[in-house]
């Protein structure tokens, strides 16, 4: 554990800082602007700008590594996305704010290229799912820690913005003083999709496929419970257990799939995630406390770490060149699928109510399901001497999850309210 942890420990240590700091960030910001009286309307263009600057940054960060290299890029973006929460904490504008979450969208989507194709290089194939097992663990600690830090000092003030840029600062000294050698710049890193989807469909199509489903629970699971409950605090205990599902599950699923196959973890952990939809759609309304926290759990525990499996998959078949447009196009892929699916739930929640949502999930999961079943048959066999362990994947799943979350939460609030 130790030895294959050790070559990594630095950046692990920077990106569970960062993610604090993106924590904290993920609740203050709506709070404030709750606070300062910004429209309903202005709030969803905040989040509106900062997938447009996720996207962009998607689509130039491969670019920048190529260019400068990963701790050059790593720490600039780190620099940028520090002073942010400075600037939003300063200038109580929703026009500004709006600037400022787009520029923090391309710092993370950048910061995020360079941690998922770092950590896949100085992973064996051997240890990938013990170090992004154990990466997962620490960083949704850390997440739930930075948003819990919100109840330090009153979000009038500004304080809270002190503190989550003195977060995000930190992050970048473990890896500007590491003694560890960074990756090679990259000689490709042009973003083609059709040359993404050829190196790895079910990889590709179960990362859009995660995105739609993952994207809309994150962002309508709070309307959810308000719709199965008057109980207030249901949607916090709910999300709650999803978040500890997830995080109890990435191990096992990690040894599984690199022992025994992506695909194979892809299908079953999609139809399970099937029959949890199901069960909640046919048990309507009638979900008692107990029951509906145990349904979140399963639901966090088969769902959240198939983005993870999905990226390992695509890695299997890429070269070491290709890592840098791999995590870049997967990302982007997550965000189409983020972006869409909560609209496309909403509207089945409208129809049937809160169930709604999951049902649209059982969709989505038999969609993915039956594609990486069809891809099985086509390719049976994966390639062993390239096969890359589950950790990579897990820091590109939970990182590009954690970053719809916090935007798609912010506007479930809103609903809520």
């Amino acid at each position: 554990m130790k030895h294959a942890l050790a070559p990594v420990a630095a950046l692990l240590i920077s990106v569970s800082i960062l993610l604090a700091g993106q924590g904290l960030q993920g609740t203050l910001l709506p709070v404030r602007a709750s606070l300062e009286a910004f429209p309903t309307l202005a709030i969803g263009i905040m989040g509106a700008a900062y997938f447009l600057g996720f996207t962009l940054g998607c689509l130039r960060g491969g670019k920048l590594v190529q260019r400068v290299g990963h701790v050059r890029v790593f720490l600039a973006m780190t620099a940028l996305a520090s002073a942010a929460p400075l600037v939003h904490g300063l200038m109580l504008h929703p026009v500004a704010w709006s600037l400022l979450r787009a520029l923090t969208g391309f710092c993370f989507a950048v910061l995020y290229i360079v941690i998922e194709s770092w950590l896949n290089e100085r992973s064996t194939n051997e240890n990938r799912g013990i170090v992004f097992s154990v990466y997962v663990m620490i960083t949704l600690t850390v997440l739930a820690a930075g948003q819990m830090m919100t109840l330090l000092y009153d979000p009038a003030g500004l304080e809270l913005f002190l503190i989550a840029s003195v977060l995000v600062s930190l992050g970048a000294i473990p890896v500007a003083l590491s003694l560890s050698p960074s990756p090679e710049q990259p000689a490709d890193v042009e973003l083609d999709m059709r040359r993404l989807y050829r190196i790895s469909p079910a990889g590709s199509f179960g990362c859009l496929t995660v995105g739609l489903a993952n994207g809309a629970f994150w962002s309508l699971a709070p309307v959810f419970t308000a719709g199965i409950s008057s109980d207030t605090s249901l949607a916090a205990w709910f999300m709650t257990s999803a978040v500890v599902g997830g995080a109890l599950s990435q191990w096992p699923l990690g040894f599984i799939s690199d022992r025994y196959g992506r695909r194979k973890v892809m299908v079953g952990a999609s139809l399970f995630g099937v029959v949890i939809a199901i069960t909640a759609v046919l048990s309507g309304n009638q979900l008692g406390f107990w029951f509906v926290n145990l349904l979140g759990a399963g639901w966090g525990a088969v769902a959240f770490p198939l983005y993870a499996v999905s990226v390992a998959h695509a890695n299997d078949y890429a070269e070491p060149d290709d890592y840098v447009m791999v995590s870049s196009g997967l990302l982007l892929m997550y965000g189409i699928g983020a972006i869409i699916g909560p609209f496309i739930a909403s509207i089945f929640m409208s129809s049937v109510g809160a169930v709604g949502l999951f049902a649209f999930a059982a969709i989505v999961h038999s969609l993915l399901a039956i594609f990486v079943i069809h891809r099985m048959l086509l390719r049976s066999s994966a390639p062993d001497e390239q096969h890359m362990s589950f950790g990579d994947a897990l820091a590109t799943a939970h990182t590009a999850s954690q970053v719809y979350e916090e935007e798609y939460q912010q506007h479930a609030d809103d609903l809520v309210e």
